[in-house]
């Protein structure tokens, strides 16, 4: 048996057939030549845009005095890292992980382990929600319920009970004897960029503080900037006590963190959790410079400015083309179009028009443009969105009359 002649990768992905090689920007520069305006953002992650120049500053002066040396030791830079993270949120510790995955693994054993340590092991199920990602551990696969990509891994992790979005009375119902905590994206990305009312986050606060429960935020994709603040949770104004971060907050770097208040980290202590990688000091130094952009005067003003902007053009072209857009969802930069079409076809359409999106669920695209995009670019975006529902729009056209 010969083995085929194709790409050696395992094949977990749906790659479409383009490849990169330069980045500046919102913009990608594809090994065909041809320039892409980049509203993916390697999903949430180039908050900055590809190759800002003070993050490359940063990576390369940290790149000729130390890449590693293992958690055993004190780490400045990234004890600074820390701190800043803390100053800016409602958090005391941080731990650093290399992923989103991972700093979701770190909020539930920390979630876990605080029952424990005060003497109730028997607490460790933690309450999640329909439609929401958090990740693909099998921990974090468990926490987020779908079937399809739970299937074929054997029986779900236990301790997770998921209800409905926005339905404050089954989480009521969940709540039980054996119940640690609560779990929630404040806007789910993956999830079709869905988010209940402000309110419902007050009424799981309360359930946290009745019940004794800490209340988690995956702010794994809402955090460092993209829904129009550094934390999401800011904007809807309650304050969890664990939270995740990771994708922007190094700027396209790998790097994870899990925040937490003294109390909720209160059961963790030496060798109740670790990271050979976590820290790095080329994560932490690109993370420092992501902050130092991103704590400037103005600059998350702008970002709301350019949300506005953004929100406002595409609703026009909703108006223009509803056989092929019905909705404009979201908040900040993570900005969702629900589609007629299928949003595949849709995602495909932008593409042939050197505009790059994502999907998400319930027929949902996701534009997830670079914190620093211009007015220019936005408008070129919708342009080229505009261009992609006329051949779309044609396209069904032709079909209905074949048919």
């Amino acid at each position: 048996m010969t083995k085929a002649a194709a790409s050696h990768l395992l094949p977990v992905f749906a790659r479409a057939d383009l490849a990169f090689e330069s980045g500046e920007g919102a913009w990608l520069v594809g090994t065909d030549g041809e320039r892409y305006l980049d509203f993916t953002s390697g999903v949430a992650v180039n908050a900055l845009g590809h190759c800002h120049p003070h993050l490359v500053e940063a990576l390369q002066a940290q790149a000729t005095k130390l890449w590693h040396m293992s958690n055993l030791f004190k780490s400045p830079d990234g004890e600074r890292l820390a701190a800043r993270l803390c100053e800016q949120s409602f958090a005391d510790f941080v731990f650093f992980a290399n992923s989103g995955a991972e700093a979701m693994e770190c909020v539930i054993k920390v979630t876990r382990k605080y029952h424990a340590a005060k003497g109730h092991p028997e607490r460790y199920r933690i309450i999640t929600f329909e439609g929401a990602f958090h990740g693909r551990t099998l921990a974090t696969l468990a926490a987020t319920g779908s079937p399809k990509y739970l299937d074929g891994f054997g029986p779900p992790m236990d301790g997770f009970d998921q209800v409905p979005l926005g339905d404050i009375e089954a989480v009521k119902k969940a709540i039980g004897p054996d119940t640690a905590g609560i779990l929630i994206e404040p806007l789910q990305g993956e999830g079709g960029v869905r988010s209940p009312p402000h309110a419902f986050f007050r009424a799981l606060r309360q359930l946290c503080d009745e019940n004794g429960l800490l209340l988690a935020f995956d702010e794994v994709q809402t955090g460092m900037g993209r829904t129009g603040d550094l934390f999401a949770y800011k904007r809807i104004g309650v304050t969890p006590d664990v939270m995740s971060l990771a994708k922007a907050l190094g700027g396209g770097f790998p790097i994870g963190a899990c925040l937490a208040t003294a109390e909720a980290a209160s059961g963790m202590t030496p060798g109740s959790h670790g990271s050979t990688f976590g820290g790095n000091p080329l994560a932490v130094a690109a993370a420092n410079a992501v902050l130092d952009v991103m704590l400037k005067p103005g600059f998350f003003e702008r970002t709301q400015k350019m949300s506005l902007l953004l929100k406002q053009k595409l609703a026009s072209v909703v108006d223009r083309h509803p056989d092929v857009l019905s909705d404009v969802r979201g908040e900040g930069l993570l900005i969702g179009l629900k589609a007629v079409v299928p949003s595949g076809d849709l995602v495909a359409a932008l593409r042939d028009e050197k505009l790059l999106t994502v999907g998400a669920g319930e027929n949902v695209v996701r534009f997830l443009p670079p914190l620093i995009v211009s007015e220019a670019e936005i408008e070129e975006s919708v342009q080229r969105l505009e261009q992609a529902c006329v051949k779309l729009s044609a396209a069904a056209a032709k079909k209905e009359t074949a048919q």
